[in-house]
């Protein structure tokens, strides 16, 4: 770019230099031994015709004193020596008007004054004359560039031929092209054509930049841009992992982490985070980056330590804490998890995050009424009163409510949930869909079957065309025992086309409550054959296991949940189901023990995982740990049998006999609630005999006890 004065170096004389020649091309009407100062020699009467020889020396004359001027206007503030430099560059321009130099030092003096048309003009009268003078087309890039940063210049790949962003480009390929080894040049130029949207040429400019100067952060990071914005992750991480090691800066690390994230490749992210680390110990980015992969990829230790210090490094940041209590949670640590959630809150009571977590921390804790509360707040402060809602607050709305409804499910307050559930049914779209099936499950969980029913019909009603929602109305039908029409309005779905797959699943599912095994593993056949997924795979195993456990054929149903595992190790159904199977037979109680911990550990409200936990301490003769399982289990799921039988079992074993007998008895009486395809025949009988056998016992201790006296 040109100096603020003369940038030529035979423009670079000194003014005394200059006024020396002055005498040769004076009027004379002066002595030498009385010498004109710069004031008189500016406002002095033209100068006669000189000789042709003479006139560069008047155009270097004027030209000093121009940037006499120019220093004065920019170091004492004394604005009006600009137009006083103007007029001496005019005059220099009048003795040497086809001088580049001169048209180039008032072209720059008009820009840095903001007289920018007048520069404009000027640069382009020079590249007429002078096609590669590099200061005209560098001052024509400047005044583009500087367009193209106003807001009413603005423009993009579709704006027509001639724009600023074209005339922007045409200077820095010119620019380019005079001077091939100016990295500054080429970084320019790539990025106006990103912004033109021509990757292609955007990544030639940087690749030059980058053979000049291979490790400049600059390039690099532009060039990793360009990439980027084109999702080609895998050029990203070339690109970078180019720089030596020991040459990369902790931008460089951090957007290689960030590549690496895309590519799904958490343990390359996480070793590039660390380095940038390494570079720039405090960078809240790269510690939150490094916390979010080490927790993706189940380093719960490393990414506690990670948030900690990022909440350490910055005590404000609400996301850090939450992340601190959603570890501590995982880890089982529920109340230390509390207590950074409620931090959190403390500083931002609006954060949605923070009001999640709390909800489900004091729901872990069974704090069903203050669970109900924080989440209550949280559907408050995401409520509208105009019931608009845009996409991404109906999604959080959605979340709360349904968190609000299923605690109400786990307080058997049926009622209550319904009413949440018909909030998310208000509000339309994928969250109707899910409030309807709250609403059947919060009615089928209080074992109201018509009412389950009739919920599913005006779901299907409002959504005619919603396969999943007509299956689940087939699937109730044919548990009340209509089963012709279930069965029949589930096939009626079928249209031979890959979209099948999804009611030979619920096919499935209803032909293993009716105990129709051979139908259910041929419907399993038909879904495989349009199974591609590889969660769907996994569901598909998962469904064989089932039915084979189902006909007690343990061996294939352990194989099955196996195949599962080794495909999804943080299944937790898989890990429940295989291990509360092993705990029934009494087989390899430890590994049933840790199969069943890690399901809780993944989901630590499931009532039916607590079941299974307090099942295999039973089983272990671990009594406390069971009955603390057992007595949560039932704290969630009031309305399950099972989990009745199971605390009875754990009573009458720990000789409280009256306390089995009510446990015994609250499990009769769900069962007589239930549905016929929610039990297995023998399992009454089971029960009802365990409690007939305490009756008898506790009367014979009755009548053998002396008066007075009491017993559990």
């Amino acid at each position: 770019m040109m100096t603020p004065k003369l940038c030529s170096p035979a423009f670079r004389l000194s003014l005394a230099a200059a006024l020396a020649v002055a005498p040769l091309v004076s009027a004379g009407a002066q002595s030498s031994s009385a010498p004109k100062s710069a004031a008189s020699a500016a406002t002095a009467p033209a100068p006669a015709p000189a000789p042709k020889e003479s006139k560069q020396a008047v155009a270097y004359y004027h030209a000093a004193l121009a940037g006499m001027y120019e220093d004065q206007a920019m170091t004492e503030g004394r604005a009006g020596m600009i137009t006083q430099a103007i007029e001496e560059y005019k005059l220099a321009l009048d003795a040497d008007p086809a001088s580049p130099e001169l048209n180039d030092e008032l072209a720059d003096l008009y820009y840095r004054i903001g007289r920018f048309d007048q520069a404009e003009a000027m640069a382009h009268a020079v590249v007429k004359t002078a096609p590669d003078d590099l200061d005209a087309h560098k001052l024509l890039g400047r005044i583009y560039l500087r367009q193209l940063g106003q807001q009413d210049s603005s423009v993009s790949s579709t704006s027509p031929p001639g724009n600023v962003l074209d005339l922007a480009i045409g200077e820095f390929e010119k620019i380019v092209s005079l001077e091939p080894k100016d990295i500054q040049d080429h970084m320019v130029l790539g990025q106006l054509y990103s912004v033109k949207h021509q990757p292609e040429k955007a990544a030639q400019q940087f690749d030059a930049a980058k053979a000049i100067e291979p490790d400049s952060e600059d390039v690099v990071l532009n060039l990793v841009r360009v990439y980027a914005e084109n999702n080609d992750m895998k050029s990203v991480a070339k690109v970078i992992n180019d720089v030596p090691e020991v040459s990369r800066t902790a931008k460089m690390e951090l957007a290689l982490g960030a590549a690496y994230d895309q590519l799904k490749q958490p343990k390359d992210a996480i070793a590039a985070y660390q380095r940038a680390l390494v570079l720039d110990p405090d960078d809240p980015r790269a510690l939150d980056s490094l916390g979010q992969d080490q927790l993706s990829d189940n380093q719960l230790d490393a990414a506690l330590k990670t948030y900690q210090q990022l909440s350490k490094e910055d005590p404000g940041n609400v996301g850090a804490l939450v992340h601190v209590g959603e570890i501590l949670r995982r880890q089982g640590k529920y109340q230390e998890a509390l207590t950074a959630i409620q931090k959190a809150r403390k500083i931002d009571p609006t954060s949605l995050s923070a009001g999640y977590n709390m909800g489900m921390l004091q729901d872990v804790l069974g704090q069903f009424d203050d669970a109900a509360q924080t989440y209550s707040q949280m559907v408050d402060a995401t409520s509208h009163a105009n019931g608009a809602y845009t996409a991404d607050e109906k999604n959080n709305r959605g979340i709360f409510l349904d968190r609000l409804g299923a605690v109400y499910v786990e307080q058997n307050k049926t009622d209550l949930a319904v009413a949440t559930y018909q909030k998310m049914i208000d509000m339309g779209g994928d969250s109707a869909l899910r409030g309807y099936q709250g609403q059947v499950d919060a009615y089928t969980s209080a074992k109201q079957y018509d009412k389950a029913i009739a919920v599913t019909q005006q779901a299907v009603a409002a959504n005619p065309k919603n396969t999943d929602l007509k299956m689940m109305l087939a699937g109730e039908l044919v548990d009340r025992g209509k089963t012709d029409e279930g069965l029949a309005m589930a096939k009626g779905l079928l249209t031979n086309k890959p979209s099948d797959r999804s009611v030979w699943i619920g096919l499935c599912q209803i032909y293993v409550r009716m105990h129709r095994w051979k139908d259910a593993e041929e419907t399993l056949n038909k879904a495989e054959a349009l199974t591609t997924k590889q969660d769907d795979k996994i569901y598909l195993l998962f469904l064989r296991g089932e039915v084979a456990e189902r006909q007690k054929h343990y061996e294939p149903a352990e194989r099955y949940f196996r195949q599962v595992l080794a495909l999804d190790p943080n299944n937790a159904m898989t890990l429940n189901y295989l291990g509360y199977m092993l705990a029934d037979k009494n087989a390899r109680l430890p590994e049933a023990l840790t199969l069943i911990r890690k399901a809780v550990q993944l989901d630590p409200m499931n009532g039916a995982y607590l079941d299974s936990l307090g099942w295999v301490y039973f089983k272990m003769g671990q009594y406390e740990l069971a009955e603390d399982n057992l007595r949560s289990a039932v704290e969630r799921d009031q309305t399950d049998p099972t989990v009745h039988m199971h605390l009875g079992d754990l009573y009458e074993k720990t000789g409280r006999i009256r306390l089995a007998v009510a446990q015994w008895q609250l499990s009769m009486d769900e069962y007589a609630k239930s549905s016929p395809a929610d039990f297995e025949p023998g399992d009454v009988a089971k029960v009802q005999k365990k409690l007939e056998s305490a009756r008898v016992k506790l009367a014979k201790e009755e009548n053998a006890i002396a008066p007075g006296s009491s017993q559990q």
